[in-house]
C-alpha cells in the first residue's frame, strides 16, 4: 500500500503512510478529525497555540477512554465465550462417555 493519507489539523496539512494492516486509513483519519472537532467545540477561543495543544490533548484523552472501554468490553466478551465453550466441551465430553 503506497497510499499517503492527508489530514488537515488547524489549517496545517499532515501526511502519513498508513500501516499495511489498516483496512481503511481514510476512515481512521476521519475518526481523529471527528474527535478533534468534538474537543474543539468545548473551547471558546480557538485561535491560540495553547488551545490547539489542549484540544489535541482532550481529543487524545477521549480516544484513549473509548479505546480502553472497548478493550474492557472485548475482554469481558472473550471471557464469556471461553466459559461457554468450556461448558459445551464439558457437556459434549460427558455425553460421549
Amino acid at each position: 500500500m503506497d497510499e499517503i493519507i492527508k489530514i488537515d489539523l488547524f489549517g496545517e496539512e499532515f501526511r502519513f503512510k498508513p500501516d499495511e494492516q489498516v483496512n481503511d486509513p481514510d476512515k481512521v483519519a476521519q475518526y481523529l478529525k471527528d474527535y478533534i472537532k468534538e474537543a474543539e467545540g468545548l473551547f471558546q477561543n480557538k485561535s491560540t497555540g495553547r488551545n490547539k495543544i489542549a484540544i489535541l490533548l482532550l481529543a487524545a484523552m477521549n480516544l484513549s477512554k473509548d479505546f480502553y472501554e472497548l478493550k474492557q468490553q472485548h475482554s469481558e466478551l472473550e471471557q464469556k465465550v471461553e466459559k461457554r465453550i468450556s461448558s459445551l466441551i464439558y457437556k459434549i465430553d460427558k455425553g460421549i462417555e
